[in-house]
């Protein structure tokens, strides 16, 4: 007997009937690095992805088939933007046979700067992810997370001290649930609007005495960071939902700084 006749012949076990009668609400594979395309305002941008792929299992299958999940990202080989993302979710929920699904996907996403004074151009790294989620009754869910870093100054070491202020960088996660397309760079800039000052890959002198400067004129609490970025996004009709996190480095304590706010006042999906 030859190796397709044995094959034909091997039992499916996932597809067996559970005794237990629990549903399952995700699963499928996580972690999974793979090269895309991202179809975006500057054109198509290849970059590495790490993807997790899962869908709700039925009370009455043992186990979902793991090898379609793989199967589904292989045959995605065209460039992907937000409406993309969204039938490559369907298409995985399709080849699964499920009605609920839930793709996400990270990856490092590349800004060309120019320095404020020398136009000094460099790239900058921000990472961003996409969530798609589709619910037993159909309904798809899209969210957007990008992590910005970022000066911030603080105002009281400003006021109280005669020879300067303390500043330090700044991590500002926002994650926006969206009914109609945003550019990954608008998500950036309205980070990048509300900080102390926005940060560069390379700097001059001249640049670096524009940032200093930005930053003492413009100094920000790790509140007025959420509080003013929130505004901003509650002011998108695009924008249903959204959390806004900043994060301050210290530069004079052994701890961050934290806050965080969220419309509507909860968590969004995806943050542990």
């Amino acid at each position: 007997m030859n190796a397709p006749e044995r094959t034909a012949f091997l039992p499916d076990v996932q597809a067996t009937e559970d005794q237990r009668k629990l549903a399952i609400n995700a699963v499928g594979v996580k972690g999974v690095r793979y090269p895309v395309t991202l179809h975006t305002g500057k054109g198509v941008v290849p970059a590495i992805a790490t993807l997790s792929m899962t869908v709700g299992l039925p009370a009455t299958m043992r186990g979902t088939h793991m090898s379609r999940f793989i199967e589904v990202l292989e045959a995605q080989t065209a460039a992907l933007d937000q409406a993309g993302f969204k039938a490559f979710l369907f298409a995985m929920m399709q080849r699964l046979h499920a009605h609920s699904g839930e793709l996400e996907m990270r990856f490092p996403y590349f800004v060309r700067k120019s320095a404020p004074v020398s136009g000094a151009q460099s790239l900058l790294d921000y990472e961003v992810r996409w969530q798609g989620t589709v619910a037993e009754d159909g309904q798809y869910g899209f969210w957007m997370y990008v992590t910005v870093p970022a000066t911030s100054l603080c105002p009281c070491s400003k006021e109280i001290s005669a020879y300067g202020a303390h500043n330090q960088r700044s991590h500002i996660c926002i994650g926006v649930r969206l009914v109609a397309e945003m550019a990954v760079e608008e998500l950036i800039a309205i980070a990048e609007r509300n900080a102390s000052c926005e940060v560069y890959g390379l700097l001059k002198r001249a640049d670096e005495k524009y940032v200093t400067e930005r930053a003492y004129d413009n100094p920000k609490f790790v509140e007025d960071l959420v509080r003013d970025i929130a505004l901003a996004l509650g002011d998108d009709p695009r924008v249903t939902a959204f959390q806004v996190e900043a994060e301050n480095f210290e530069s004079i304590h052994n701890h961050s700084a934290f806050a965080r706010i969220a419309q509507p006042d909860q968590v969004l999906p995806g943050r542990r």
